[in-house]
């Protein structure tokens, strides 16, 4: 799904990222890496292979767009350290894109451990009429990319049944993008009349 905002062209990708064209600059939001070993360690029963699924979406998503820049907006890990570092350490190294962490409420990894790994941390960034930062936030003269809420929308369709679909959810002013992990889980948002939704269905997306 190709859109265009304030001149600028973007791609929105089924797997929840964002490609902005005129920068090759890959925006992510809200991947949570480390929260499946979180769980597993205190008990829940999340299957061992689920560790490695969002590297191989990382991959999958990086290939398609072989972007120069990839900006995280928050949330990049759930909680402190645990092995998925390790994972991380190892992705950043085979990944040629310069990597950029946009904070969020989540990551509470010391900074030093990403500047070892070459990884710039900014509170937000503005680069042209554009806002690039973690919690949802409108602000005068700037379009703002965000994510947190890791947004979903209800289908209702005949009889009663309800289809839950993650998706990118645009206002005059702001875009919140879906969380990219897999196992994050969706909030429901209820769109006005003036927004935009933009839903991922299975390898798709699509504006509802």
């Amino acid at each position: 799904m190709n859109i265009s905002i304030q001149q600028q062209n973007f791609t929105l990708h089924p797997l929840g990222g964002l490609f902005w064209e005129e920068r090759s600059l890959l925006l992510i939001s809200d991947v949570h890496l480390g929260k499946v070993s979180h769980f597993r360690k205190f008990g829940a029963a999340v299957p061992r292979k689920a560790i490695h699924k969002n590297f191989v979406l990382l991959d999958k998503i990086v290939s398609d767009f072989q972007p120069f820049q990839i900006c995280f907006l928050g949330d990049l890990f759930h909680s402190s350290l645990n092995k998925e570092w390790e994972l991380f350490e190892n992705w950043v190294a085979k990944t040629p894109s310069e990597i950029i962490l946009v904070s969020g409420n989540h990551d509470i990894i010391a900074p030093e451990k990403f500047e070892k790994l070459e990884v710039k941390i900014f509170p937000e960034l503005i680069l042209e009429n554009f806002l690039l930062t973690h919690h949802p936030e409108e602000r005068e003269g700037l379009f703002t990319f965000c994510g947190h809420i890791h947004p979903a929308v209800r289908l209702q369709g005949f009889g009663r049944q309800h289809l839950r679909l993650p998706c990118f959810f645009k206002s005059k002013s702001q875009m919140v993008l879906p969380a990219f992990g897999e196992f994050t889980g969706t909030h429901a948002l209820k769109p006005s009349k003036q927004d935009e939704v933009y839903a991922i269905v299975e390898d798709t997306v699509v504006k509802v």
